[in-house]
This record gives C-alpha cells, sequence and structure tokens, in this order.
C-alpha cells in the first residue's frame, strides 16, 4: 500500500505540466500585446513627444522582462518539477537550462519582479506631475519592498548554501 501512494505522489508531479504550458499561453498574450502597442506608436511616433515616446519603450520593456520570467518559470519549474527536457542538438540548448534550482529559480524571479518593478516606477517619475504625492510614496515603498525581500531571499540562500555539506 505504501509503494502504491509514493507512486501515485511522485506521479501527480504530471499535474504541472499543463500548468507549464498554460503559461506558454501567457507568453503567447503579453507577445500579442507588445505587437499591439507597436502598432499602435508607429503612426504617431513622429508627433509624440520624447517623454511619451520613452514611457511606451518603458512600458515594452516591462513586457519583455514579464516574458523573460515566464519563460524562466516555465522551463526551470518543468525542469525541476516535473521532468528534465530532451533536446535535440546542443545548439538549441539554453545555457542555464538544467542549471537553476529552485532556489535560483526563487533567486532569479525576485530579481526580474525588482526589475519590472524598477522600470514601473521609472514610468511612474517620468509621469509624477500627474500623478499625487501619497500614491508617489507608496509606490516607492511598496519597491522597496520588493529590493529588501529579494536582497534578503539571496542572502539566505547564500547562507543556506555556505553551510551545505553538498555544496
Amino acid at each position: 500500500m505504501e509503494k502504491l501512494i509514493e507512486k501515485l505522489i511522485y506521479s501527480s508531479r504530471w499535474l504541472m505540466a499543463p500548468i507549464y504550458l498554460g503559461l506558454s499561453l501567457a507568453l503567447l498574450a503579453l507577445g500579442i500585446k507588445f505587437f499591439q502597442e507597436v502598432l499602435h506608436i508607429l503612426p504617431i511616433i513622429f508627433a509624440m513627444k520624447e517623454a511619451d515616446l520613452i514611457l511606451v519603450v518603458l512600458s515594452l520593456i516591462d513586457l519583455v522582462l514579464v516574458g523573460g520570467l515566464i519563460v524562466m518559470v516555465m522551463f526551470s519549474g518543468y525542469e525541476n518539477f516535473v521532468s528534465r527536457l530532451d533536446i535535440d542538438g546542443d545548439s538549441e540548448k539554453l545555457d542555464w537550462l538544467g542549471k537553476l534550482d529552485s532556489g535560483s529559480l526563487k533567486n532569479k524571479v525576485a530579481a526580474s519582479i525588482v526589475a519590472i518593478s524598477s522600470i514601473h516606477l521609472l514610468k511612474i517619475f517620468m509621469n509624477a506631475q500627474n500623478t499625487d504625492n501619497e500614491k508617489l510614496f507608496w509606490y516607492v515603498i511598496i519597491h522597496l519592498t520588493f529590493v529588501l525581500s529579494a536582497f534578503a531571499m539571496g542572502y539566505l540562500d547564500k547562507l543556506t548554501r555556505k553551510g551545505s555539506p553538498d555544496k
């Protein structure tokens, strides 16, 4: 009975596979939104103010960073929790694939969130004249919370890896 339960529990990891596949749909949606923004801006690019163009470019960078985050979580999560990816031809394999454990993945996700938050905060600062001071204050507090959380996660990961005999 115990062996059967253990096999069932171990096999249940495959329930995550459709979830990681679903992330590819989120990536597709982000790609559609990216090109929608590009197509929206092209006809009016010469009439735009420089600051407005910078805000749109920052929005595009935001979408790219979120897309990279989705790819990283999708591939690393699948490899860490479901099964190894068998990719034919070493030239197509991403360098980091198979090297990110769950702790490293958490740190990369935290760093990506800080980068995304930084770009969002920069967009808000560039449009600060249209944002009240209390909102600005809370945006900065939220961003600093992300920064401190990412730093703390990285520091704790470093401490646990240093104390671990197999690292």
